[in-house]
Order: structure tokens, then C-alpha cells, then sequence
């Protein structure tokens, strides 16, 4: 019986490492607990941390991580309150986010670190960077600005987010389905509407303000951070490229995709995030 035991506990094992993919788990500045998984795990190579976007979870990128991790260690995480991770938080900042990020890239003790964030997880990555000095080599924001400036004001925001505050379910759907172009897949259209609409109301509510109002912060935290940022953009709507160039942001257009590009065409998403990261790996 003891060998038969022992014989299915490395089989499990073999097949975990063989998948060369592992969850793991580590408690955020509050306690609240991430989850997270790594490929490649062996490899000293720089790290790619992936962080998704708005009411999304690390499932998101699952078209990019085995086509990175030939090349680099790849790191996935759960947000708090979204995805595995925890929902104990009150409020669902961008810098709460931040420690989030900044938790497990601790934990694994990552020294060399590319950041690629998706929508508001653009935002969530300069939060991290600011607590990682000298392991983050670059940013990758994908369609998190179009302009940086001075951002919206509070009253744009809460225009914003009391269109979805009442009746968040079919507000939500009816947002999601607004960031794609009509020649896209309506099955993947409807299921991230369904994905995203099934979040907890009150965590996506306050995750929203936030992200929004961030807006007014990012041009002081790119200005002091002083790293190289590409965006990756699709041109469902116009870029300022003046705009993103006077803060040192690299804009990349990828065309006819929206606001998904690394799930609506991930083959040509992939190729321009490769190349995005060759060019920050320095």
C-alpha cells in the first residue's frame, strides 16, 4: 500500500514539474492571500510577470504564457478579488494592487523583472515597479492609455462608474461588449461579457474608481520612475502619440483588434510582445 502510495505521489509530482507549471500562494501587505503560477520555473532567465486587467483573473493570458516561458520565466497572478486570490480587502486600490504584484515577485525572489500589464493593470504595474527599485527593467501597459495627461477629474469618473453602480450585471456586459470591433468573434465577445459580469459588484466597483482616477497620478509615476514603457495599443481608437511620447511611453499600434488583443489575435499579439520584451531585456 505504502508503495503504491509513493508510486502515485511522484507521479503527480513528475507531472506537475514535466508541465513545468506551479501555483503558488503568498500573503499580500494585508494579508490577504495572491495566487499566483510560474513556468519555466528552473530558468534563471529575466522574469515576465503577467497582470491582467479589470474584473479579468491571470486565465486571460493563457495564449501567451507557454509561447514566453521557451524563452523566460513567466509569472501569472490573481489580483486580490479577482481569479484564486482572496477578497478580504475594504478598498481595491492600484497600490494595494500593486503590493499584490510586488508580494509574489518577493516571494520568488525575482532580481530581473519585465512588468506587462493589461488595461488597468497597466496601472497596477507602475504601483509594483515603485516597490521594486532596480529589479523592474521595463513596462509593457497593453491598451491601459490612449492619452497621458492630466487625467480624469473626480466628476468624470463617478459619471463613469455610476453607469455600472445600479444594475451592475447588464451594465458591465453592455461595457465589455463596447470594447470590441463588430467583426469580432461574438463567442469570445460573449464570454468575456459573462466572465467580467460575473464579478463580486462591490470589488469591481471600487477597483474601477480607482483605476480611473489613477489616471491623475500616472504622469508623476512615470516621471519618476524613469523606466522604458511600451504600449501595446489596438487602433479601435485613436492614440495621442504626442501625448504618450512626452512621457516616455514606446506606442506600438496593433490593428483590428480591441480592447483583448491578447485574446482576440493572440498569434500577432504574441510577436508584438516578444518583441517588446527582446527590446526592454537589456
Amino acid at each position: 500500500m505504502k508503495l503504491l502510495l509513493l508510486f502515485f505521489l511522484t507521479t503527480a509530482i513528475t507531472d506537475i514539474y514535466a508541465q513545468d507549471r506551479v501555483v503558488g500562494y503568498v500573503g499580500s501587505y494585508d494579508g490577504v492571500q495572491i495566487t499566483y503560477d510560474v513556468r519555466n520555473i528552473a530558468s534563471r532567465a529575466t522574469a515576465v510577470v503577467l497582470v491582467h486587467g479589470w474584473s479579468c483573473d491571470r486565465t486571460y493570458w493563457s495564449e501567451q504564457t507557454s509561447v514566453l516561458a521557451k524563452k523566460y520565466r513567466v509569472v501569472n497572478i490573481d489580483l486580490a478579488g479577482h481569479g484564486g486570490s482572496g477578497t478580504g480587502r475594504k478598498v481595491y486600490t492600484m497600490e494595494s494592487f500593486g503590493e499584490d504584484v510586488a508580494a509574489v515577485i518577493n516571494k520568488l525572489q525575482l532580481e530581473k523583472v519585465i512588468l506587462v500589464g493589461h488595461s488597468m493593470g497597466g496601472d497596477v504595474i507602475a504601483e509594483a515597479a515603485q516597490l521594486l527599485p532596480g529589479r523592474v527593467t521595463g513596462l509593457i501597459m497593453v491598451d491601459t492609455y490612449k492619452k497621458i495627461g492630466p487625467g480624469r477629474s473626480p466628476e468624470e469618473v463617478d459619471a463613469i462608474v455610476s453607469r455600472v453602480r445600479d444594475n451592475f450585471r447588464d451594465s458591465t456586459k453592455v461595457l465589455v461588449r463596447s470594447m470590441f470591433l463588430p467583426t469580432s468573434d461574438p463567442a469570445l465577445v460573449e464570454r468575456i461579457a459573462d466572465d467580467m459580469s460575473s464579478a463580486k459588484a462591490a470589488i469591481a466597483i471600487s477597483a474601477m474608481e480607482h483605476a480611473l482616477s489613477y489616471s491623475r497620478e500616472m504622469p508623476q509615476t512615470l516621471s519618476e520612475l524613469k523606466l522604458p514603457v511600451i504600449a501595446i495599443n489596438p487602433d479601435n481608437s485613436p492614440t495621442d502619440m504626442a501625448s504618450m511620447k512626452k512621457y516616455g511611453v514606446e506606442v506600438v499600434i496593433m490593428k483590428g483588434v480591441g480592447h483583448f488583443p491578447m485574446m482576440e489575435d493572440a498569434a500577432r499579439f504574441n510577436s508584438a510582445l516578444l518583441a517588446a520584451i527582446q527590446k526592454l531585456n537589456k
